[in-house]
């Protein structure tokens, strides 16, 4: 989100983080855990961005997200820069045209993709809507909750969101 580096840099970092996420992170945790330990992701804001498009990048990897106040269109935050490294970083244009069934019924079978959003003040519930939309024509199982017009985008609409997320769905 760095504004004074070039697009093409961004694209980079970001898939430097996305392999910092598989190759270490998820490695890490089996390592203290089980390989039967579900890895789920979470984000809010961008980090929605972030925690969907781990999960439907890598689903024999990562078991589902937990996706708060986000947008899953990374020319959203490009500024108009697109190459083939936001394409397939950004979920609202490479989930349409995935057709692998096998990663697709990984994806589908998950149980645990939660977009969740409020209808307040920064919030953008349609982004919220248009990328379920994505899902439904995939075929891909998930949960959209949208939240009423008293919730922000801001971090005690997050620490209200999370605990709830993770009191009644695991």
């Amino acid at each position: 989100m760095n504004n004074e580096m070039e697009p093409r840099h961004k694209a980079i970092r970001h898939q430097q983080f996305n392999d910092y996420v598989f190759n270490e992170v998820v490695p890490f945790i089996r390592s203290q855990t089980s390989p039967e330990t579900p890895v789920i992701t979470c984000g809010a804001s961008f980090g929605a961005l972030h925690s969907a498009n781990l999960f439907f990048k890598r689903p024999e990897l990562i078991s589902g997200c937990i996706a708060m106040s986000g947008v899953y269109d990374l020319t959203e935050y490009t500024k108009g820069y697109f190459d083939q490294d936001v394409y397939y970083n950004s979920p609202m244009h490479y989930l349409p045209n995935l057709s692998d069934p096998t990663i697709l019924q990984q994806i589908g079978s998950s149980g645990h993709i939660h977009l969740v959003t409020g209808s307040g003040e920064y919030e953008d519930p349609q982004a919220n809507r248009r990328f379920a939309g994505v899902l439904q024509e995939k075929g891909i199982p998930y949960e959209l909750d949208i939240w009423g017009t008293d919730i922000r985008h801001d971090w005690p609409t997050w620490r209200r969101m999370l605990p709830h997320y993770l009191g009644t769905r695991f």
